[in-house]
């Protein structure tokens, strides 16, 4: 078939057949004893071929993988990238809150310092216009004044 799964025009080919080759029964040889342990003997197998012969054999078990350990349902990888996401989300929260704060915190500053500018500079003000319109107290032209022994007389 072509790729587009579209059939191939048939053609005549030559048919070549293979004929198999009999195998010549080997002679029997007595295999060697070999010492086993009880427990462990092997179970031995014997299978009837086509032609009548007879082979006989240990049975060899299929090779058994390595057990492997439980994996978890969830890659450590997935979960610390998850946490690393939550950390990270919540310090943004946090830096927004910081960021927050410090902003009223400046404002806050600035309308002290703001405030404490217009009172005392309405209390130098005030110093200033009442000056040139003093009033009240006592006044103490000295002109002639003479101290004798430490004393003022006037």
């Amino acid at each position: 078939m072509y790729p587009d799964h579209t059939p191939r025009p048939l053609t005549a080919r030559a048919v070549e057949v293979h004929h198999p080759t009999p195998l010549t029964p080997a002679v029997a040889v007595p295999a060697p004893v070999v010492p086993v342990q009880p427990n462990t003997v092997p179970a031995v197998a014997s299978i009837v071929l086509p032609d009548g012969r007879v082979v006989t054999g240990y049975a060899i078990n299929p090779a058994q993988p390595e057990p492997t350990s439980a994996k978890p349902p969830v890659s450590r990888t997935a979960v610390n990238v998850a946490l690393g996401g939550l950390g990270f989300l919540a310090m943004c929260g946090g830096l927004i809150l910081l960021t927050s704060f410090i902003a009223a915190l400046t404002a806050f500053i600035t309308q002290l310092i703001t405030l404490a500018a217009v009172i005392f500079g309405g209390w130098i003000a005030v110093q200033i216009f009442s000056a040139s319109g003093h009033q009240g107290g006592t006044t103490v032209n000295i002109r002639k004044a003479t101290f004798k022994r430490n004393h003022f007389h006037s």
